[in-house]
């Protein structure tokens, strides 16, 4: 590879990511062939521009209006974390008749806890998986949202969607997000995904967002909720306890599981 400029290595770089996940900052410079130092400075660059988070001794891509994760993608990271937070959110469903559940694999994970947990439930989903893990409870009647397919998710959105659910009033609606902060709220990368989501929040009673700790702190594009709007805030032991606190003063029970 030719010597490259900031900007291109920078653009390499940011590919990686994306196309990988998670990658160590000495694989980045090898790949580069440029000291560890001189990608270190462009992950700090990259992660200025709201593009990648850094972790200790490498970084990961931050989702946007131009870059989000596939189903597949969300399946091999931070498993572990996931399995737990699922298992803490049945733990806190209470007295809970009807539920909605979002898109994404931990709720996959949360529909596989229920299941197990063989509690008779109503469950709306907006997840192809979440309802196929779902059809395996005799206990759990499954209302499956239509509407226009998202082939990365598996998920329906736009007015087929947010129009089948405003017919109903659930109890409680269990969703996740691309991003967290106490300034901006919950966000996601697609306008009609925060539409369902905004939608859900709407017709639900009572809310709970589930997410693993790299979500916090990060921001995508559209905006579907505040922190405010939650009973509680349910992740795993990689969010800082001071962190947690600093979210829990703004009303919602933090829960790292």
């Amino acid at each position: 590879m030719g010597r490259l400029t900031g900007d291109e290595r920078r653009r390499l770089i940011l590919e990686t990511l994306r196309s990988a996940g998670h990658t160590p900052a000495t694989r980045l410079a090898e790949d580069l062939g440029v000291a560890p130092e001189t990608v270190r400075r462009d992950l700090t660059t990259l992660e200025g521009h709201g593009l990648v988070r850094r972790t200790h001794g490498g970084a990961y891509p931050v989702e946007g209006a131009a870059f989000e994760t596939n189903l597949a993608a969300r399946s091999t990271a931070w498993v572990a974390e996931k399995q737990r937070i699922a298992a803490a959110t049945v733990e806190h469903l209470g007295p809970t008749e009807s539920l909605f559940l979002d898109e994404g694999y931990t709720q996959q994970l949360i529909a596989e806890e229920l299941v197990r947990s063989g509690r008779a439930l109503t469950v709306v989903t907006a997840s192809l998986p979440a309802a196929a893990a779902l059809a395996a409870s005799p206990t759990i009647e499954v209302v499956i949202l239509g509407g226009r397919l998202r082939p990365g998710t598996l998920a329906p959105v736009d007015q087929w969607t947010t129009s089948m659910l405003e017919q109903f009033v659930i109890d409680l609606a269990i969703l996740g997000a691309n991003g967290i902060t106490r300034d901006k709220g919950l966000t996601v990368p697609n306008g009609a995904v925060a539409a369902v989501k905004s939608t859900a929040m709407r017709v639900s009673r009572r809310r709970v967002f589930v997410g693993a700790h790299h979500k916090f702190g990060i921001t995508s594009f559209c905006r579907f909720a505040q922190v405010t709007d939650f009973e509680a805030l349910i992740t795993d032991t990689g969010l800082p306890s001071s962190e947690a606190h600093r979210y829990a003063a703004l009303g919602p029970q933090v829960l790292r599981a």
